[in-house]
């Protein structure tokens, strides 16, 4: 094989092949004048052309091309005329330039031996589908017909048709890689073959387009001159126009509503059914008659019946549910519909949603659930304007026409998470739903009349009632729903949980002891209601029922006991992060979480430093300020607490508080972090069975906290016997429930010398 080197020229989005030509335009300035000029110099103006250079995957084959002719053009540049000659096989690249591209390269050339008779039969069958591709397709160009019917040559044949039928660039550039005149020719058969069925699938989707549009311009100038007939006859409106008039007067909504139904229905007549506002029309007009105009259910007005489908429904929350029941008796007595609206506040999973459902069932109201949760759209509760495109009306009034009535229950979820921006105050929004005074003349935007909302009972549901705006608490009936003891959680699970599971299954004779279930409680869940609690206890059941149906478990009776429950929950999830002893600088605090109730160990340490103070734990803003009191309320009574102020002043003190991934705020944990740092620093231990809850002033007042009946659970959940807390907390605990007050010592504190007499 021979072998020798040229001058390469790269091409970067054009194609070259053997036997066409190529027009290139150069600036004088460019470096592939070097490459030309060497190409002209020193190798009779033959110069190796490589399509689309990858320097990661090299090309193989180059195209050797004769520079036929040059001109400089008036601007200065170089035009070139390339001829395409032959393929040859690339041997290696050389002289790379600076943005690492070859100028130069070794080729060789590969000797073309082709089967003649396999050749001839596939230049007959190329030309012959050529002819049937042009003479099919209007767009092919006639003058390939007189090119290819003198060429006897395949190799010439498919380079100079291939660049004539195929689209793209990508469909040329295969051809330049391959060396192979009989699979070129046969690629080229393929193409041809593949670019006829295209246009056969084109043409038959024009003419069903085409079909289709004459289809409906004869609907459209049928209907028009039919309904253009009836109006010279002086006929009535056809059956559509007819049922909607009868729909509006049979509508128990005031005159002015019927007078606007009345205007929309000409309007939508006068529409031709053809324009996509007829459809946007007849939406709007189905919305207003499908709206419970004047329908009202009949309230249950036998409030001890309420109760005792209250008490069937729900386990415990006593006062909550008489809290419910007076709000209803007097909302029943004064016939007033301007009261207070319920807003229910408690931690996750204690039973918000499915009490406002039972109210709902109670009382005989229509029932629906509206999710705020994230909320940043006024729209969503306001409806959008109808000239909108996917308009719609807002959730409240969704909900009304879901309920077909007028007076049903409508329960607003987690109002605490509603979002805002600079553009939207979604409380603001909500009050006009929610405020007496202004929901009787509510007008959404879609519906554009007004809607009494006044008979409408809301109930709200949150998480922390602190996360709702003042205004929109303003107006709310706060009712706390607190978590579950372990105690009523085991009840619950008994009388409630256990049966539905067991029948859901297909399950009698199982039965799970106390023991076990309270082991679920404590070592495999860790909330204040009983969600996660029910999914273990389903867990545990559907493993049995796999058990009987897979394994052919048989038994008369299974009894659970505490030591099998690993067996269906593996190891215990949750474990107390209370310390087993005393140890310094360790107190723990009382926090209000997600789940409930919990202990919050604080753990403090000093070192050489400047007197700084390190704060760890994911804490928020306010904690951290609280920690910053603690600190400057020890140094200014360094004497009272027998603590050398040079060792506040020549130490840094960091505070950190466990299970860093969970965020903290609040500052209920002033006085536990005051106590756990002169811990620290007098070397004094604390009592791992005691936690604190207060928050600490500048001169040492402890001032009250919220949420102390489920930090107090989740205390004594965790092995907590005395808990130190603000004097003014001690009507709070009379809410506490009395298995948790039997068990706990609490100790009431004005100031934090009382703290410490205490410890």
């Amino acid at each position: 094989m021979k072998k020798y080197n040229l001058p390469v020229l790269l091409l970067k989005g054009l194609v070259l092949l053997p036997h066409n030509y190529l027009k290139l335009e150069f600036d004088k300035k460019n470096a592939d004048n070097n490459v030309i000029d060497e190409a002209m110099l020193f190798h009779d103006n033959h110069i190796l052309v490589v399509n689309e250079y990858d320097a990661n995957n090299p090309n193989k084959v180059g195209i050797i091309s004769k520079i036929e002719n040059t001109y400089t053009l008036p601007n200065g540049n170089m035009r070139l005329d390339i001829k395409g000659m032959k393929r040859v096989q690339i041997v290696s690249y050389l002289n790379l330039s600076e943005v690492n591209e070859p100028l130069e390269a070794i080729v060789c050339e590969v000797a073309d031996d082709i089967d003649s008779d396999k050749a001839e039969v596939l230049i007959g069958k190329i030309k012959k589908e050529l002819k049937k591709y042009i003479r099919n397709i209007p767009y092919a160009s006639n003058s390939m017909i007189d090119i290819i019917d003198s060429e006897t040559n395949l190799s010439r044949l498919v380079d100079v048709v291939a660049p004539n039928i195929l689209d793209t660039k990508d469909e040329v550039l295969k051809y330049t890689e391959v060396m192979d005149a009989i699979k070129r020719g046969e690629m080229l058969l393929e193409d041809i073959y593949k670019k006829t069925e295209i246009f056969k699938i084109e043409r038959n989707i024009d003419l069903k387009v085409k079909q289709n549009l004459d289809e409906t311009q004869k609907e459209y100038f049928l209907k028009e001159k039919m309904r253009l007939i009836q109006e010279e006859l002086g006929e009535s409106k056809d059956s559509e126009y007819s049922e909607l008039k009868n729909k509006v007067s049979s509508l128990k909504c005031n005159p002015t509503v019927k007078e606007r139904l009345y205007k929309e229905i000409e309007r939508y007549d006068s529409i031709p059914s053809i324009s996509p506002e007829a459809n946007v029309a007849r939406d709007h007009i189905d919305c207003l008659l499908s709206l419970p105009w004047g329908i009202y259910t009949d309230d249950n007005k036998d409030l001890k019946k309420v109760k005792k489908e209250l008490d069937a429904s729900h386990y415990g929350l006593s006062d909550v549910k008489e809290r419910i029941i007076e709000y209803l008796a007097v909302r029943q007595m004064s016939h007033d519909r301007k009261g207070t609206i319920i807003c229910l506040v408690g931690p996750p999973g204690v039973g918000k949603t499915s009490l406002a459902i039972s109210i709902a069932k109670a009382v005989n109201k229509k029932f629906a659930k509206i999710s705020v949760n994230g909320l940043r759209d006024e729209a969503e509760i306001m409806g959008h304007r109808k000239t909108y495109v996917g308009a719609m009306p807002g959730r409240i009034m969704s909900a009304i026409k879901k309920c077909q009535s007028s007076n049903p229950l409508i329960l607003i979820d987690e109002v605490d998470k509603m979002g805002s921006s600079d553009h939207f105050d979604a409380s603001s929004t909500l009050l006009s739903v929610l405020d007496r005074e202004q929901n009787q003349y509510f007008s959404d935007h879609y519906i554009e009349e007004e809607f009494d909302l006044s008979n409408v009972m809301f109930i709200l549901t949150a998480n922390y009632i602190e996360d709702i705006s003042e205004t929109l608490k303003d107006r709310l009936e706060i009712i706390d729903v607190s978590g579950y003891t372990e105690y009523e959680k085991l009840d619950i699970a008994k009388k409630h949980l256990i049966k539905d599971i067991m029948k859901e299954c297909g399950l009698s004779n199982v039965s799970i002891t106390d023991k076990a279930i309270l082991s679920i409680i404590r070592n495999y869940t860790k909330e204040s209601g009983v969600r996660e609690l029910k999914r273990q206890l389903e867990k545990i059941v559907r493993k049995i029922v796999t058990e009987i149906v897979v394994d052919d478990l048989k038994f008369d009776k299974l009894i659970i006991n505490e030591k099998e429950i690993e067996k269906y929950l593996d190891k215990p999830k949750y474990r107390s992060i209370t310390t087993k002893e005393n140890q310094v600088g360790v107190v723990n605090g009382l926090a209000y979480t997600p789940f409930g109730g919990d202990v919050l160990p604080i753990e403090v340490n000093y070192y050489k430093g400047t007197g700084n103070l390190v704060l760890t734990g994911s804490l928020g803003n306010v904690i951290k300020e609280s920690a910053s009191i603690a600190l400057d309320y020890i140094k200014s009574n360094c004497n009272k607490f027998n603590i050398d102020y040079d060792l506040l002043k020549n130490n840094d003190i960091h505070i950190h508080m466990p299970q860093g991934s969970v965020k903290k705020d609040g500052p209920s944990a002033g006085i536990a972090l005051t106590l756990a740092i002169i811990s620290a620093l007098s070397g004094k231990k604390v009592s791992n069975d005691i936690a604190l809850t207060g928050e600490i002033t500048l001169k040492g007042q402890v001032l009250p906290i919220g949420g102390l009946k489920e930090k107090c659970i989740g205390a004594l959940r965790n092995g907590v016997k005395k808990i130190i807390l603000p004097k003014d907390n001690e009507v709070d605990v009379e809410k506490i429930p009395n298995e948790v007050k039997d068990k706990i010592n609490f100790i009431y504190v004005n100031d934090f010398n009382e703290v410490m007499k205490n410890i």
